[in-house]
C-alpha cells in the first residue's frame, strides 16, 4: 500500500456550512446537498477519466488533501441527500467501503490469532 502524506487542512468556507452533516447547508434546503457535495458526487463517477494519480486529482479539483477529501466523501455517503440524488453510485460506494472494512477486520483477527492474542 502506498503511503500517503497527510497535509494539514484549513478550514474551507463550505465545510462550516454543515454541508455533510445533518444540518442543512446554508442558502439550501433542508437535506439538499452543495455544489461542492455534487461535484464530490460526479468525481466519483468518473475519476478514472482523469489522467495521473486520484489523489493529484483531488488536489487540484477541490484544493483539499486526500485525507480530507476521503473523510468528506465518508460523511456525503451517509447523507440521505446523496443517496436521493445518486442512489445507484452511492450503494456501489457504501458496499465497497463495507467491504473494505469487513477486509481490515479480518486480517486484524488473523493477525490477533497468528500472534497468540485471539
Amino acid at each position: 500500500m502506498s503511503e500517503m502524506l497527510v497535509q494539514e487542512v484549513q478550514p474551507d468556507p463550505e465545510s462550516a456550512s454543515g454541508t455533510t452533516t445533518d444540518a442543512p447547508a446554508a442558502g439550501d434546503g433542508a437535506g439538499e446537498l452543495s455544489d461542492r457535495d455534487r461535484e464530490i458526487l460526479a468525481f466519483e463517477r468518473q475519476w478514472w477519466k482523469y489522467a495521473g494519480a486520484k489523489e493529484q486529482a483531488v488536489r487540484e479539483l477541490f484544493d483539499m488533501s486526500a485525507t480530507r477529501y476521503y473523510q468528506v466523501l465518508n460523511a456525503l455517503l451517509d447523507s440521505p441527500a446523496a443517496l436521493e440524488h445518486d442512489p445507484m453510485l452511492v450503494k456501489r460506494l457504501r458496499r465497497m467501503r463495507s467491504s473494505r472494512q469487513r477486509a481490515r477486520s479480518a486480517r486484524r483477527l488473523s493477525d490477533d490469532r497468528a500472534s497468540g492474542q485471539g
